[in-house]
């Protein structure tokens, strides 16, 4: 199904290049695809970004990947707890190294309706706060394609990542662009789960949203489902970092999460 929906999308790209310009063109193009996206909600797969020997962005005491795992585990809870016949699943439960090549396989094999990788975020600039989601698509500014260099040169700690990517340039500008059309076909709906969430960021917690962006992240790159990838904050900004690294702000963010995804589930299925 994969590889299907790969090569499908590959001729789709090759005959539309000049409509990818635009968030809503990315929108209209996905509206013209075959529907190959689910009706239900059965199985999802949550990926804390990072681990063990990839801590990720740092604040001043706090590691992106111990805060996203414990945002994740409280996440998955609320899901479980909410709808017991949702499976959810997981890329780590602890602290340890995940490729990104394995974490979408853990989603393909176990046929997964969608993927929520969570993130923390960081800058130059200390003055930043906020929150982002992105989906994959075409990148709009030059600081969504850093992001995604940032998040994605954790393969160059990877064994056989070259063959694992298909010899994919974490650094390449046109390599993030060829990857990003492979998402497509889903694009429909992660758009839609990621204006969610961050709806809920701004409604239920009061923190300034950066909005929905795009970008070629390769831990979605191979995700044959709608998936999205959350940036929680900025650990770069002292006040985001305590709160961030707070029980209440986890609580929090895994919340506004959750709302966003039984939101999405009741819009999907009804």
């Amino acid at each position: 199904m994969l590889k299907f929906v790969k090569g499908f999308l590959i001729i789709t790209w090759i005959c539309s290049l000049s409509g990818f310009t635009s968030q809503y063109s990315l929108v209209e193009e996905s509206a013209k695809l075959p529907v190959l996206l689910q009706t239900r909600v059965r199985t999802v797969v949550l990926d804390a970004g990072h681990g063990g020997k990839d801590p990720g962005c740092h604040g001043v005491s706090n590691d992106e990947s111990k805060i996203a795992l414990k945002i994740v585990l409280e996440l998955g809870e609320k899901i479980k707890d909410e709808y017991p016949e949702v499976r959810v699943l997981y890329t780590r439960t602890k602290n340890v190294f995940v490729d990104l090549h394995e974490r979408s396989a853990i989603a393909n094999r176990n046929k997964a309706d969608l993927f929520i990788s969570v993130h923390c975020n960081a800058h130059h600039s200390s003055k930043l706060a906020g929150t982002e989601t992105y989906t994959m698509g075409l990148h709009k500014t030059s600081s969504n394609l850093d992001v995604a260099k940032r998040e994605n040169s954790v393969i160059l700690q990877e064994a056989n990542y070259e063959k694992n990517y298909n010899g994919f340039n974490p650094n390449s500008p046109l390599g993030h662009i060829m990857m990003a059309n492979y998402q497509s076909a889903f694009m429909m709906n992660s758009l839609k789960l990621a204006q969610k969430i961050e709806k809920q960021f701004k409604q239920k917690t009061d923190r300034h949203s950066y909005g929905v962006k795009q970008a070629g992240f390769l831990v979605l790159w191979e995700t044959a489902m709608p998936s999205v990838l959350v940036e929680a904050g900025f650990l770069t900004n002292k006040n985001e970092e305590q709160y961030l690294a707070s029980q209440s702000g986890q609580r929090d963010v895994a919340d506004a999460i959750f709302r966003a995804f039984k939101s999405y589930k009741e819009e999907i299925e009804n």
